[in-house]
């Protein structure tokens, strides 16, 4: 186990170079303010170094609400989360949403992977755990995974942590979301606080969506609610469950 001075206390941080590639984006990003004693705990029971972007991260900042909080990056925030308006109110920490021990435990690890951010619509995006094929999902360990709500399943994105918000921040989470964006979107996401989700009717997945998304009926739902019934329409649906999806 290494100690939180010998993770915090790096060469070459990671936070500097985020923050340089985060002011070049064209990208609506609000970073939340994070929480020294949340930071810390969590990096700890982690054991990641500053030296990377996951760990840089965890200790710098609160979380990320990109594109108007579409998309919610998890951090450590202090208490239930900070801000008003477009998701941020109440935003969950990584150790929240990943279910972590509250003091730190050697034998604890993230079931199947570590869910780093949720998206409005009930996606999920995670980075695979050790053994990715014994937890039923695709891509190598280390791996970002994607559990789509329109196909309520998994999805390989061929890219690590790093890479992933490199692409996040060059445009992709657009194209990403090309097609599950409707005319009026961004009114009903800033309505949103940061533990709500829009639960669609006919779901994402049914063909009367994908026909035509803007006719469906969208409310405001907590995102624990959104999860779940996503895990239970993958298991009604063919037997097979998707695993942990975040607690929060």
């Amino acid at each position: 186990m290494r100690e939180i001075e010998e993770l915090i206390n790096v060469d070459d941080p990671a936070w500097p170079h985020f923050l340089q590639e985060l002011s070049a984006t064209d990208v609506p990003v609000e970073v939340l303010p994070a929480d020294a004693g949340t930071a810390h705990a969590t990096l700890l029971q982690l054991q990641v170094s500053a030296r990377s972007n996951l760990g840089g991260f965890v200790l710098n900042c609160g979380g990320l609400l990109v594109d108007g909080g579409w998309l919610r990056i998890f951090g450590s925030p202090g208490g239930t989360g900070t801000g008003t308006g477009s998701g941020s109110g109440g935003v969950p920490g990584l150790a929240e949403v990943n279910g972590m021990p509250a003091a730190f435990d050697p034998a604890w690890q993230p079931e199947a992977g570590l869910v780093v951010a949720h998206d409005v619509l009930g996606g999920v995006f995670a980075v695979n755990g050790g053994d990715p094929g014994a937890a039923g999902r695709p891509g190598g360990p280390g791996e970002m995974v994607y559990f789509a709500p329109d196909a309520l399943g998994w999805e390989p994105l061929g890219a690590g942590h790093s890479a992933w918000l490199s692409w996040l921040f060059s445009g992709g989470i657009q194209k990403f979301y090309e097609s599950l964006r409707w005319d009026g979107w961004r009114t009903e996401v800033a309505a949103l606080d940061g533990r709500q989700g829009l639960s669609v009717q006919p779901p994402l997945w049914s063909a009367e969506a994908r026909q035509d998304l803007a006719a469906t009926s969208r409310r405001a739902v907590p995102m624990a609610e959104l999860l779940g019934i996503s895990r239970d329409s993958r298991r009604q649906i063919d037997g097979a469950d998707p695993g942990f999806l975040g607690a929060a």
